[in-house]
């Protein structure tokens, strides 16, 4: 289990190369930040179940924040004018 949170180490790793290149410095900081903590968890050594909590409450934070900012921050209709 804990070799997959290198693999979404690599993979938010190289979204947040690509962002950065992209010039979306604010959302290549926050997937580095990612990064950094999927690789930092991977080398805790924890028990299979302690990281699927983990992911689990990773995965309650992200719906949260997304629904909020699609909820009240992301302009109506897309951003189309």
């Amino acid at each position: 289990m804990d070799r997959m949170y290198r693999v979404l180490g690599f993979w938010t790793g190289i979204m947040a190369i690509m962002f950065y290149l992209g010039h979306m410095d604010k959302t290549a900081l926050l997937f580095l930040g990612q990064t950094g903590f999927f690789v930092l968890l991977s080398y805790l050594k924890l028990s299979e179940r302690m990281y699927m909590y983990v992911f689990g409450a990773y995965l309650t934070v992200f719906f949260a924040g997304f629904t909020y900012y699609t909820l009240f921050l992301m302009p109506p209709g897309g951003g189309l004018s």
